[in-house]
């Protein structure tokens, strides 16, 4: 009789459930090792574990025996789940060979229903239990029923040990060597071969997609940054667009949409320069992965950068388009399409408040120069979408289409990712459903010299200490403070928002102040001291501060990382 254990998934039926391989036993199949049990050679028990039932997923397995027939069920426990989560059995059958399928056979797993399958380097894998906790989402099933080979060369942050380790647990079997051959023979191009090329200087966290950014002590030596040291976020191949050929469409407006040259978008509608400052949501991500790990790129303090934007605003399209006020009575987002796609054609999206594309002093961008040239290509060539204020994500480069609609955009990006939550929600119980999208972003800021672990001289007498700060939503920075010892206390920094030995700019009209400042202090050094722990914190003009630690802010994605930046800085008394 098996002995079983529930686990909170068990009761999935239907989809959930693993198509068994027809060379394994009915025992074979549901056979699992005892969790934390001995594996010791000298156990007279012969016990198998399929793959997928290892610790490290916690696969729980049951039967359910009556009569003359047999219902099986399992449930799929998420990797927090303990041992005392896991189905015990002691099963006496040998492991059975793998079995050989076709192309065919795998093609016909395609759905949930039938079990999803995929194949990679020449081996079967029915993922059907790990679809609902892909970090992706459903994009997965893009894969169902062919190779991953394909979908890895889009998105390379799979080519890792321990994705492959993950998949492992999964395998059913092997490719028919003659269908292999057939894979093999099909030349896999590489989306990315067309990419740009990049300034060296720059730190890069992911060569596919190209996403990097620039060494935080150059960040702040310039006031506008240089599009070559901008920070790069890409989710997918950069494309290549003709300017002379390129068409932008405004939809979901009366008087059946619109169709807009570059060319017209430069001569029909007014050309609006705004500074502004974009910063992805995963900005300073490294300090949570230091508290806890987080799914993300590993960004630094320098996912952040300032540029003068130029280009026809948003609103002056959409009332070109047809917007009026009868149209605000139902519609409440504006959504954006870009021409970045994935091997199925699925374009990167994202979606803003009509309030916000509407409004006079939103300064929306549809922008196609930066610092003054055309848009480089990393950066959105020929035409991107600028939302001062707002998170990166909604800053769709490669502009195609704009619908203004009653609902948010249905893009992964929109409504799976970019969000916020508690550090009490895990993989297991998030709801990505529960949480706003991220719009505005919280007041931030950060130490760019000296860096963490620097050395100064006590001969120096003095240190000199450099950064940015800026804040979401068009609220100014009105003040940094700055502490050499750790938060004990604290000096006001000096403020700029322009290059040194440039006039400053004016003020920004309330609610506009769409760049960062940079800011500096310099202060004699302790005469005791042998470290410095160097922390800034920033003010805005709503009196919104950054919290002094990481851990109450941490959350699973690793997004809005605002708390104190901290640097600890050694004091040498070597004079030379």
């Amino acid at each position: 009789m098996l002995l079983f254990r529930y686990c909170r998934c068990l009761t999935q039926f239907g989809p959930v459930l693993p198509r068994r391989p027809q060379a394994f036993t009915a025992a074979a199949w549901c056979a699992i090792r005892l969790v934390g049990g001995s594996s010791s050679s000298n156990n007279k028990d012969q016990r198998w574990e399929h793959p997928r039932h290892s610790p490290s997923w916690r696969q729980a397995l049951a039967g359910l025996l009556a009569g003359t027939g047999a219902v099986l069920a399992y449930g799929l426990h998420h990797h927090k789940a303990q041992q005392t989560d896991a189905v015990n059995v002691l099963v006496k059958a040998k492991p059975a060979q793998l079995p050989i399928f076709s192309q065919e056979e795998v093609t016909k797993h395609r759905s949930l229903q039938d079990g999803v399958w995929v194949t990679y380097k020449g081996a079967v894998y029915d993922i059907t239990a790990f679809v609902t906790m892909h970090p992706g989402g459903d994009k997965i099933l893009l894969a169902a029923g062919g190779a991953l080979e394909p979908f890895w060369a889009l998105y390379a942050v799979h080519n890792q040990e321990h994705v492959l380790d993950i998949l492992s647990e999964y395998k059913v079997g092997e490719l028919r060597a003659e269908d292999q051959k057939k894979q093999q023979s099909v030349a896999s191009s590489d989306p990315y071969s067309s990419d740009p090329e990049r300034h060296p200087v720059l730190q890069v966290n992911s060569l596919k997609p190209f996403n990097a950014e620039p060494p935080p002590e150059i960040l702040s030596d310039s006031y506008v940054t240089p599009a070559a040291i901008f920070f790069k976020r890409n989710h997918l191949p950069v494309p290549w667009v003709d300017p002379s050929s390129y068409e932008l469409q405004v939809d979901g407006l009366p008087g059946g949409g619109l169709k807009l040259s570059l060319d017209d978008l430069k001569s029909h509608f007014p050309k609006h320069t705004v500074t502004a400052t974009l910063q992805c949501a995963g900005n300073r991500r490294s300090e949570m992965n230091a508290i806890k790990q987080v799914k993300g790129l590993n960004w630094g303090i320098a996912a952040i950068s300032n540029a003068n934007w130029a280009g026809a605003r948003l609103r002056d399209v959409l009332l070109e388009a047809g917007y009026s006020p009868d149209v605000a009575r139902w519609a409440r987002h504006v959504q954006f399409e870009g021409l970045d796609k994935d091997v199925t054609g699925t374009t990167y999206g994202a979606s803003i408040p009509l309030n916000k594309a509407m409004s006079e002093e939103g300064d929306v961008l549809l922008a196609y120069e930066m610092n003054g040239e055309p848009l480089p290509a990393d950066h959105g060539f020929p035409l991107r979408v600028v939302v001062p204020g707002t998170v990166g994500a909604r800053n769709v480069k490669w502009l195609s289409k704009i619908t203004v609609s009653a609902e948010e955009s249905s893009s992964h990006w929109q409504q799976n990712d970019y969000k916020g939550f508690s550090p009490a929600t895990d993989w297991d119980t998030v709801n990505f459903k529960s949480a706003p999208a991220i719009q505005e972003l919280p007041v931030q800021s950060a130490i760019t010299a000296p860096a963490n672990g620097a050395v100064v001289s006590r001969g120096d007498e003095e240190v000199t200490v450099k950064g940015y700060a800026w804040s979401g939503g068009g609220r100014e920075v009105v003040r940094v403070d700055v502490s050499l010892d750790g938060g004990k206390t604290w000096q006001v920094a000096q403020l700029r928002n322009s290059d040194r030995g440039q006039p400053p700019e004016p003020s920004p009209p309330p609610g506009r102040a769409w760049a960062w400042k940079l800011w500096e202090l310099t202060a004699p050094l302790p005469p005791e001291a042998q470290q410095l722990e160097i922390v800034c914190k920033a003010v805005d003009n709503s009196y919104n501060m950054q919290p002094d630690t990481v851990a109450p802010i941490w959350n699973l994605r690793g997004v809005l990382s605002n708390a104190w930046h901290r640097v600890k800085v050694t004091i040498s008394d070597d004079k030379e």
